[in-house]
C-alpha cells in the first residue's frame, strides 16, 4: 500500500511541478557552469548507498569544502540556489529516486556516509526504514540551516545535537508509521512550506 501511495503521489507531484521545474532548470543553467542536478551519493534501507538526486543549488564541486551548507550566506550556494533552497524546492527532483525505488515520500531523510559513522548500534535501526523526502524531524528542523549559521561549530552541532535528535523523532515515528499518518506528514510539509 505504502509503494502504491509513493508511484502515484510521486507522478502527480511531479507532473504538477514540470513547468516550474523547467522554469528553475533556466535559472539553474543561466547563472552558472555545471549541470542542473546535483547527485550525491546517501545511505538508504539496510545501509545500501544511492545516488540522491537534487537540483543543484552551489557552484560546481563545492561539496569537496565541506557536506554541511550554514545559512543563506553560505558563499558556495548561488542567487538561484538560495532561492531553490529557502523554499525547499531543490528537493523536488527526489520523487525521480522515489519512482525509482530508493526512496520513499515519508522516511527517515537519508544521510552522506561520513554521518551514518557516527551512528550508535542504536541509531543505525534508523537504516532498517526506507529514506524518504520528508518526515516529521524535517519539519521539526525545517530552518535547520540557520541554527547551524548561528554555531560556533556547526559541525559538532549537527553530529552532537541535530542529528540524534532527528533520528531519535524517526525511530518513534516508525513504532506507529502507517499510510494514513505518512499523509499527514506530507500534509504538514506542504503547510510548512506555504507558510
Amino acid at each position: 500500500m505504502k509503494r502504491l501511495m509513493d508511484v502515484i503521489l510521486s507522478s502527480l507531484i511531479l507532473i504538477a511541478f514540470l513547468p516550474i521545474g523547467l522554469i528553475i532548470s533556466c535559472g539553474i543553467a543561466l547563472e552558472s557552469r555545471g549541470g542542473i542536478f546535483y547527485l550525491q551519493e546517501r545511505i538508504g534501507l539496510g545501509g545500501k548507498p544511492f545516488m540522491l538526486l537534487k537540483f543543484r543549488s552551489m557552484r560546481p564541486n563545492a561539496d569537496r569544502q565541506g557536506k554541511l551548507t550554514v545559512g543563506e550566506r553560505d558563499p558556495r550556494i548561488t542567487r538561484a540556489g538560495a532561492f531553490v533552497r529557502k523554499y525547499k524546492l531543490d528537493e523536488f527532483p527526489q520523487f525521480i529516486n522515489v519512482l525509482k525505488g530508493d526512496m520513499s515520500v515519508v522516511g527517515p531523510r537519508p544521510e552522506v556516509m561520513e554521518y551514518v559513522r557516527h551512528y550508535t548500534d542504536a541509531q543505525r535501526k534508523v537504516l532498517d526504514y526506507k529514506p524518504g523526502i520528508t518526515d516529521l524531524a524535517s519539519i521539526s528542523y525545517f530552518e535547520e540551516n540557520k541554527i547551524l549559521a548561528n554555531s560556533k561549530d556547526p559541525e559538532r552541532t549537527y553530529i552532537e545535537v541535530i542529528m540524534p535528535e532527528k533520528i531519535r523523532i524517526n525511530l518513534e515515528y516508525q513504532l506507529s508509521a502507517s499510510v494514513w499518518r505518512d499523509l499527514g506528514v506530507v500534509w504538514k510539509t506542504g503547510m510548512r512550506m506555504i507558510k
